[in-house]
C-alpha cells in the first residue's frame, strides 16, 4: 500500500519481524498526543460501570446512533426517533444500519480476509443504490491499492490502533473502491479495526458521531488532505479522526448514562 506520507509497504501476515510501516506517522507534529487523548477517553468509557454487565445495551445502541451519524456524512439527516420507529425507507439509510448491525459477525474474519469483509459491507451498504452485479465489486484502479490495504490489516504493527483505524478509514474514504456507498463502508471497517485491535473492543464508542459534531465541511476537507499525500495533511486527518473518537467516547459515555437513568 502508498500510504501517502510512504512508510513503506505493510508486512503480511506471517512475515518475518521487520521496521513498523506505521510507525513514522507517529513522528508527524501532533498525531501522537492525539492518539494518547483517544486512548484516554476510550478508556474512560471502558470503565464505566455499565460496561461490568450492560454493555451490550450500550453496543446496540452505539450502533443505531453509529449508522445514522454515518448517513448523515452521506447528506441524508433522518431523527433519531424515527429510526427507532422503524419509520425510514430511505436507502442509504438502510444500509448504513445494515453494515452497522452486521459488524460483530465480522469481528473474526477481518484480520484474516479482509476483502471478504470490505465485499460484504459494500453488500449490505450499497444493496438499494446499484444493480446487483455491481456490489462487493471494487473498480480495476482500486486493486493495487486495495491489496496494500489488505497487508495492512492482516499485519501486526504497534501504533496505536486508532491510527490504524484511521488509516484504513482514509485510504477506503480517498480510494473510492466501490463507486457508491464507500463512506458508509469506509466508517465501518474503521470502526472494526478499532474493535478487533482493542481500541474499543465491547463497541461502545460512536465515532461516527464525533465525526458529525466535527463537522461534515471539516470531515471533507480532512480525507482530502490525506489523499493529497502530503505530510500535513495526513496529519491533520489522522489528529481529525482522533479528536472524533474523543467525541465518540463521550457520546457512549452519555448512553451509558441514559441506561443507568432507565
Amino acid at each position: 500500500m502508498t500510504i501517502p506520507v510512504r512508510p513503506g509497504s505493510p508486512r503480511p501476515a506471517g512475515h518475518p519481524a521487520g521496521p513498523d510501516p506505521l510507525a513514522p506517522l507517529l513522528e508527524l507534529p501532533g498525531v501522537r498526543e492525539a492518539a494518547d487523548g483517544a486512548r484516554a477517553a476510550v478508556d474512560r468509557l471502558l470503565r464505566h460501570r455499565l460496561m461490568r454487565n450492560r454493555s451490550a445495551e450500550v453496543s446496540t445502541e452505539s450502533a443505531l446512533r453509529g449508522a445514522r451519524a454515518s448517513a448523515v456524512l452521506e447528506g441524508v439527516d433522518i431523527p433519531l426517533a424515527d429510526l427507532r420507529a422503524g419509520q425510514v425507507d430511505d436507502p442509504v439509510v438502510q444500509g448504513a444500519l445494515r453494515a452497522s448491525a452486521a459488524l460483530g459477525s465480522m469481528q473474526d474474519t477481518w484480520e484474516r480476509a479482509p476483502g471478504q469483509v470490505l465485499a460484504r459491507l459494500h453488500v449490505l451498504a450499497a444493496a438499494d443504490l446499484v444493480d446487483r452485479a455491481e456490489l462487493g465489486r471494487p473498480g480495476v484502479h482500486a486493486g493495487p491499492r486495495l491489496s496494500g490495504l489488505f497487508g495492512l490489516v492482516t499485519s501486526t504493527s504497534t501504533v496505536p490502533a486508532v491510527l490504524v483505524a484511521a488509516v484504513v478509514h482514509g485510504e477506503l474514504a480517498a480510494l473510492a473502491p466501490f463507486g457508491t456507498a464507500d463512506g458508509v463502508v469506509a466508517r465501518a471497517a474503521a470502526r472494526l479495526t478499532g474493535i478487533t485491535r482493542g481500541l474499543d473492543p465491547k463497541a461502545v464508542s460512536v465515532p461516527e458521531v464525533g465525526f458529525v459534531e466535527l463537522g461534515r465541511d471539516a470531515y471533507v476537507g480532512a480525507v482530502a488532505g490525506y489523499a493529497s499525500g502530503r505530510p500535513e495533511g495526513v496529519a491533520a486527518w489522522l489528529a481529525h479522526c482522533c479528536r472524533a473518537t474523543e467525541h465518540g467516547a463521550l457520546e457512549g459515555l452519555a448512553i451509558a448514562e441514559s441506561l443507568l437513568r432507565g
